[in-house]
């Protein structure tokens, strides 16, 4: 079985170190042998998420990473760190994406799958406490997030002009946590539609 990963960063900054995270975790999936979709989270017109929205206006856009979601096995998810928590944008995503839709059963396009969560930062912190409520997130919606993650703090000066890790030991990081979302996907064959 060839793995699925969908990709993408929880910033829209333009020169981003969490998009340059996720580009690096992108390639060295795809080194290890997985069919790897990037996206940006900002290509998707969704209005902050609002229950009253569901019945009647469902946003095409949401419907569209629903369909995403559900077409890969697993995902590498970079995450900034806006005080102490997820950025709007990533949670609102995850919002969107964990709605029921006709067809389809709430959080569908998360259960059973598998998640890499990693992030960088200009902090000394490196993004600890965004990712410890990100897995907080993921796993209340099913998703099985690898033990393994990537925190890159001093992020500003982390990465050499290629995109990629300065330092040894973040780089190996990035290759175990790469290694078990693959693992994990094989093992558990999620289902994707």
């Amino acid at each position: 079985m060839t793995v699925r990963l969908l990709a993408f960063s929880g910033s829209a900054r333009k020169g981003s170190l969490n998009q340059t995270l996720v580009d690096l975790a992108v390639r060295e999936a795809r080194d290890r042998g997985a069919e790897v979709t990037p996206i940006r989270l900002t290509d998707f017109d969704l209005p902050i998420y609002h229950g009253d929205l569901e019945p009647d206006s469902f946003p095409p856009a949401a419907l569209e990473l629903q369909g995403l979601l559900r077409s890969h096995h697993g995902f590498l998810i970079a995450s900034p760190e806006h005080n102490g928590t997820v950025s709007a944008l990533l949670k609102n995503a995850i919002d969107w994406g964990s709605r029921p839709v006709p067809g389809h059963a709430i959080i569908s396009g998360f259960r059973y799958k598998v998640a890499g969560i990693m992030g960088a930062s200009i902090s000394p912190f490196g993004t600890l406490r965004s990712l410890t409520h990100l897995r907080h997130v993921l796993s209340t919606i099913q998703t099985m997030v690898a033990t393994e993650q990537v925190m890159i703090p001093f992020a500003g000066s982390a990465f050499d002009e290629t995109g990629a890790l300065k330092e040894p030991l973040p780089a190996q990081l990035m290759g175990m946590m790469v290694a078990r979302v693959i693992e994990l996907a094989e093992k558990l064959q999620p289902p994707i539609s």
